[in-house]
Order: C-alpha cells, then structure tokens, then sequence
C-alpha cells in the first residue's frame, strides 16, 4: 500500500507538470509560433492555448505591437559630393509571426541594414541643400522600398523619420555666412523698397494736390466767369430799365425840359471835370455854343424817340 501512496504521488505530480507544460497564456498584442517535431505547426492568439509537452515547442515569441527601431547614424555623400551625416527611426509591425520566425534569421538587422543602404542610394541622388528641404520625400522613398522586401519577412514598415542632419564644421559654418547674407540681402532690399515706396507716395500726394489745386483754381475761374456774366447781364438790365424810364419820363409833361436841365448840368460837370486836372482853366470861345450844344442833344433824344 505504501509503495502505491508513492506511484500515485509520482502520477500525479507528472500530471500536474504535463498540464503546467500543456496550458499556455498568450498575452493581448503578441503571438507564439509553435513547432511539432522540429516543423511549424501553429501560431497561438490571444488567451489560453494547449500544446502537447515534449512534441509541441514554442519557438518564437512575437509582440505584434507598433515597433520603433533606431537606425544608427551613418555618413552619406551627396550629389555634390558633400558628406552629410544622417540618423533616423524606423517604425514597424509584424503582422505574419510565421514568416517574421522564418523568413529571415534576423529580421531587426534586415531591415536596419536595408534601411540604411536606400538611405544612401536616396541621399546620393540630391544635393546637399535639396536634403534638407526633402525630407519627405526621402522618408516616403525609404518607407516604400524597406516595405516591398520586408513583406517577406511578416513584417509592415509604417514610417521613417529623419531625426539629424548634420554636415561637416566647415559646410555649417558655410552655410551660417550664406544665410547671414541672404538675410542681410533681403534687409536691404526690404529698405529700398521702403524708400522707393515712399518717393512714390510723396509724387502721387504732390500730384493730388496739384490736380486738386487745379480743380480749385479752375472751379474759381469758372465761379468769378459766371459772376461777371451774371453782373454784365445784370448792369445790361439796369441801364434798359433806366433808359425805358427816362423815355417814359420824357414822354410825360415837363419831360423835355427836365432833360435840357440834365444835359446842361452834366455839360457845366464835365467842364468842371477839366478844371480839377489840368493847370489851366478852360473856357468856351463863345457862350453861345453851350445852348448849341444842349440844343444838338435835345435833337439826338426826339430822333431816339
């Protein structure tokens, strides 16, 4: 009976370690590879998983996560032949755990290895200066040709990213005298377009001026014309009327004589007239001549009537 107490103990502590070995948990975002007698057999999922002890193998361990793989800095020569040295990332997944386990010995080194040999290839077809402008350009065409090699070996490149560039002491400081000119370059030219801008509005503000001094002065004119026009029409109007009542006024009784009043008063004014400006006095030969021509007037005044 002893010697049975024991062969059970033994039995089941062989079978407790047989479904130790036979039970596996799988984590979330990884994947097993199992192999059966040397050979694939089957990729575990997610949870709990059996596999027969000492047939059945877990070979390969894969985490299916989003993987970022630093890609060491490397010297790359230019089209003009500069050397620039370059450090990037790459990211990637797996997503086919059986040909990532035997699609390549070493699937990490692969793609670091591939990355850099199209990072060259890539670099040595741009100019030094073109480099940092294209970044993603250069990005993009590693990405696309680590991707169509790399669908061998289960696994997807999701991105590339250029973390440094870094030219040689002398191209930098090259380049520091370049942009220091550029920059001193578009200063003066920014100046002189202020300058000229403001010689253009200067001329554009005196020639307003100008076209609205004219405006003024022709407006003036044109104000002052229209003012005489209306005072000639105006004193035109005055004097008619004034005529048509003197002749009224002739008309009536005791018109004529007002008039022979009026002309010899404007006849003894004019002769005053004189007086004031010259230093001699002047006098009429005869007398007589002064009712003469008072009377030649008076004749002119019955003929207008």
């Amino acid at each position: 009976m002893e010697g049975f107490g024991i062969f059970s103990l033994i039995v089941l502590a062989v079978v407790v370690v047989f479904a130790f070995m036979a039970i596996n948990v799988v984590p979330q975002q990884h994947a097993w590879v199992v192999e059966r007698l040397g050979k694939y057999h089957k990729t575990l999922v997610p949870g709990l998983s059996i596999v027969l002890p000492f047939i059945d193998r877990i070979a390969y361990k894969h985490i299916l996560k989003e993987i970022p793989l630093d890609v060491p800095p490397q010297v790359c020569i230019t089209r003009d032949n500069t050397q620039l040295q370059v450090d990037g990332i790459l990211y990637f997944q797996i997503t086919d755990p059986m040909r990532a386990s035997y699609g390549s010995s070493n699937y990490l080194a692969a793609i670091t290895q591939l990355a850099q040999t199209t990072l060259r290839s890539v670099i040595g077809k741009m100019e030094l200066d073109k480099t940092f402008e294209e970044r993603d350009h250069i990005n993009i065409t590693i990405v696309n040709a680590i991707d169509e090699s790399a669908a061998n070996w289960g696994v997807k490149v999701l991105r590339y990213e250029i973390k440094d560039l870094t030219p040689p002491q002398e191209i930098l400081h090259a380049m520091q005298a370049q942009i220091t000119a550029e920059r001193e370059k578009r200063a003066l030219i920014a100046a002189s377009e202020g300058r000229k801008q403001e010689q253009i509005n200067i001329a554009t503000g005196e020639r307003e001026a100008a076209i609205a001094r004219s405006e003024g002065e022709k407006q003036a004119s044109i104000n002052r014309a229209e003012g005489q026009a209306k005072a000639i029409v105006a004193l035109a109007e005055a004097n008619a009327d004034a005529l048509r009542q003197i002749g009224a006024a002739i008309r009536e009784p005791g018109g004529q004589d007002a008039v022979n009043l009026k002309v010899a008063e404007q006849y003894v004014h004019a002769f005053s007239e004189l007086a004031k400006t010259n230093n001699s006095i002047i006098v009429p030969a005869n007398l007589g001549e002064m009712s003469g021509l008072i009377a030649s007037a008076m004749q002119i005044v019955k003929t207008q009537k």
